[in-house]
């Protein structure tokens, strides 16, 4: 399963094909993360994005503290009352979540050159792996 981060804002100054993608991934916001299984049509997505993003794989207990300390509980209606569209919601445990997870900045930063440089050049966005457990352990 990958866990993806939007790093950097959405400003004025983004292209229409990148919004549209963040929107895709369901990341509006600075700092959150959605989690999303791994398959070409997404790494195409992520490719696309890398300027924005960063993402890995996640590792199970990470999840489990994502779950219990990020996770909001989905309360609202299913479907709108005309039936015509459905909410976006992630079944866990028999419990219904909302697809997203807001995060804090993290603990000492990005890294040392910051959120515009790539994570294998020493900044923060694009692959990282499995060292995107670390990253969410200090956001959560």
């Amino acid at each position: 399963m990958l866990a993806i981060i939007l790093i950097r804002g959405r400003e004025r100054g983004t292209p229409a094909p990148i919004k549209g993608t963040l929107d895709l991934l369901k990341l509006l916001k600075k700092n959150n993360c959605v989690l999303f299984k791994s398959n070409p049509a997404l790494q195409g997505m992520l490719q696309k994005v890398k300027d924005y993003v960063t993402w890995g794989e996640l590792s199970d207990p990470t999840y489990k503290v994502l779950l219990e300390k990020r996770g909001k509980l989905f309360e609202g209606p299913l479907m709108d009352r005309h039936n015509k569209y459905s909410y976006n919601y992630s079944e866990i445990n028999g419990q219904k979540y909302k697809s997203y997870f807001t995060l804090n900045p993290p603990r000492k930063g990005f890294g040392r050159k910051g959120i515009k440089v790539a994570f294998q050049a020493g900044g923060a966005l694009g692959y990282r792996g499995e060292k995107i457990n670390d990253l969410i352990e200090r956001m959560v």
